[in-house]
């Protein structure tokens, strides 16, 4: 499952204002990795209307439909950190971390986010980087098998 995060997904500071727009970026830089076709992103959405994506500590996880796995080409993730909150149903998100997964990978993806995620003091950290570069090298954890 390595190299799930490269450098080139990983965008400081998002220039969404809004769910959606949020959503689509993190999609769009999954497209842009060659990771999903645009039918992802619209998976994504589909998602979003069942279920929020929205799981704490300022964090939101977008991620297709069971039914988009044909728009998959490989497992990627893509983050997305916003210098202003964005409203998610009412809560407050600064990371939009869009996931694809092949075969079920997307549950590994997201248990090593989960645990990222969980430390208060890793989000700190992760609020307080001031590049992709060491948005990266602080997310190195999700492209350890």
């Amino acid at each position: 499952m390595s190299d799930v995060l490269t450098l080139s997904h990983i965008k400081v500071p998002g220039e969404a204002r809004s769910k959606d727009e949020a959503i689509r970026e993190a999609g769009q830089l999954l497209v842009d990795a060659g990771a999903v076709s645009p039918a992802y992103v619209d998976a994504m959405f589909e998602r979003e209307k069942s279920v929020s994506t929205y799981m704490g500590n300022l964090l939101a996880i977008p991620h297709g439909t069971n039914e988009a796995k044909d728009a998959i080409a490989r497992s990627a993730i893509s983050v997305v950190r916003y210098d202003e909150p964005i409203d998610w149903n009412g809560n407050e998100v600064r990371f939009a971390v869009g996931i694809a997964g092949v075969e079920n990978g997307h549950l590994e993806i997201l248990g090593k986010i989960a645990i990222v995620f969980s430390d208060t003091d890793e989000v700190d950290k992760l609020l307080a980087a001031r590049s992709a570069d060491e948005l990266y090298q602080l997310l190195q954890a999700v492209n350890e098998d």
